[in-house]
């Protein structure tokens, strides 16, 4: 394959020269391009091992000490930090100065530590790129969960040979000495494994997602079986769908057991977002379900599917409800209104000027728009439906904790003067919260079109739009809050 190198830099008009074209790869010999990439390879284990003590050493300069104390405001007996002695919200600063979820976050400061302080050796070799990264991975999973002082003995035997083995025989060997040392060791991997099964929802695109569960691999084969047993009948009962998407379609009816009318209702929240050109027949605008974008088809077969598009146009789905969100060209959100109000509007024209209702003209006058302010500090109901429907969700950088679990929060503290206005009101989740109220060198900045700013005591800056927000550049940004008083007596409430 030949490699076109377009120049670039200050010479050609462009930025900084990247390496690919910088290094004349087209002429490379073939020998030369593999030690280039083998190269890449240990660099990429000194990088990794570098990243490894930064995060430690951050981490360090976070104690634990400056978190809430049991009986003070914002204590939570239930948080922990992957790194021992570090605050229980460095987690989220390290997500938002890499640019992350909290989960990959959690996962990076967790291993970091274990790199650096449990395994010193494997840090080291990793630092001198003499072990590559994937293998250096292997000795964290296998040995970060051992008792104290068993990866400290393990660690050194099986490193000489680390980099001649394959990454599944390195498993095995360190799971072999591991057992050696300490035969309760793999019970306890075992019992922290089970702790840690979870239930994961990963987008796909074109209007898929995987729904993962992770579970102790005899219960997994148990429903794994069962999903394929009952898909396999369906088969041959003359169901002429793909096996894949029987089995998909089994493992959901046992969830959602649409028969079974015995149990507790459970509500399901989903948004459906669709312009209004996309519900008619054609081609129209792309819609979105839950965040993720699908076809204006996919959005009128959705809303059939919920009974919520028929003949006469838009209604609530069977047992559920209807919102209508209106936006202007921008995507901001202008107001919401229920069908059952849209109609009164429809009917009544604005009010102050009732002679208008039904005319062909109209008076013009606006009868949709966000809730106004209120005097307190609790949001009404208006301003709730109004900030859930603009912000879905968490708005702190990287989360994704969804609407129903978050709190309703004022950016500027209402205890310093915020007004409880849909201006300075945003969604956060109980954790982020807690954050924004109580840990100190954190900046929040609220736009009036909803965007949030958000610095971390590090000075490092994230932006988070609403969604379905276009870029706005250029717009002024609300004042930022005062600092927090050193001591206070009563921190506003939730």
């Amino acid at each position: 394959m030949d490699l076109t190198v377009v120049p670039r830099g200050p010479a050609a008009g462009g930025g900084p020269a990247r390496l690919a074209e910088a290094l004349p790869l087209a002429s490379m010999p073939d020998a030369e391009l593999s030690l280039e990439l083998e190269r890449v390879q240990q660099l990429k284990a000194a990088l990794a091992a570098y990243e490894a003590a930064l995060v430690v050493t951050l981490a360090g300069q976070r104690p634990e000490a400056d978190d809430p104390r049991s009986g003070e405001p914002g204590h939570s007996a239930s948080s922990s930090s992957p790194v021992p002695g570090a605050s229980e919200f460095f987690v989220e600063e390290l997500a938002v100065v890499c640019n992350t979820s909290s989960v990959a976050a959690d996962r990076l400061a967790g291993d970091s530590w274990i790199l650096v302080e449990r395994l010193p050796c494997v840090w080291a070799a990793m630092a001198d790129e003499t072990l590559d990264r994937p293998r250096g991975q292997v000795f964290v999973d296998v040995l970060g969960p051992t008792a104290d002082g068993v990866a400290e003995q393990v660690a050194p035997r099986v490193l000489p040979s680390a980099p001649g083995l394959s990454l599944r025989r390195l498993r095995a060997a360190l799971t072999r000495e591991v057992l050696a040392v300490d035969a309760d060791a793999s019970e306890v991997r075992r019992a922290e494994a089970e702790r840690a099964a979870q239930v994961r929802l990963y987008p796909t695109g074109d209007g898929m997602a995987e729904f993962s569960t992770e579970l102790p691999a005899p219960l997994a084969a148990a429903c794994w079986s069962t999903v394929d047993q009952l898909a396999q009948m369906a088969k041959a009962d003359g169901d002429p769908r793909p096996i894949g998407q029987l089995r998909a379609g089994v493992v959901a009816d046992l969830i959602l057991r649409p028969w079974d009318t015995t149990r507790p209702p459970v509500t399901a929240h989903l948004t459906v977002v669709s312009p209004l050109a996309s519900l008619g027949p054609g081609a129209g605008p792309p819609g979105e379900v839950a965040g993720q974008p699908i076809t204006a088809a996919h959005v009128r077969e959705l809303l059939v599917q919920l009974d919520a598009l028929c003949p006469g146009g838009l209604q609530a789905p069977a047992g559920g409800s209807l919102e209508v969100a209106v936006t202007d060209g921008s995507g901001a959100l202008l107001a919401t209104a229920g069908r059952g109000e849209l109609a009164r509007i429809a009917r009544q024209s604005c009010g102050e000027h009732p002679e208008a209702a039904g005319g062909t003209a109209g008076c013009g006058c606006p009868v949709l728009g966000p809730p106004p302010a209120v005097d307190g500090y609790t949001p009404n109901a208006a301003q709730r439906r109004f900030q859930r429907q603009r912000d879905r969700g968490c708005r702190h950088p990287g989360c994704g904790q969804p609407v129903g679990r978050t709190d309703l929060d004022h950016v500027t503290a209402y205890g310093d003067g915020g007004p409880t206005d849909c201006s300075n009101l945003c969604c956060l989740c109980r954790r982020h919260h807690r954050l924004k109220t109580f840990v100190r060198g954190w900046r929040f900045v609220l736009t009036e079109h909803g965007v949030l700013r958000v610095t971390t005591p590090g000075g490092i800056t994230r932006t988070t739009r609403p969604p379905g927000l276009r870029d706005l550049t250029g717009q002024p940004a609300r004042p930022a809050p005062p600092p927090p008083p050193a001591g206070p007596d009563e921190p506003p409430p939730f």
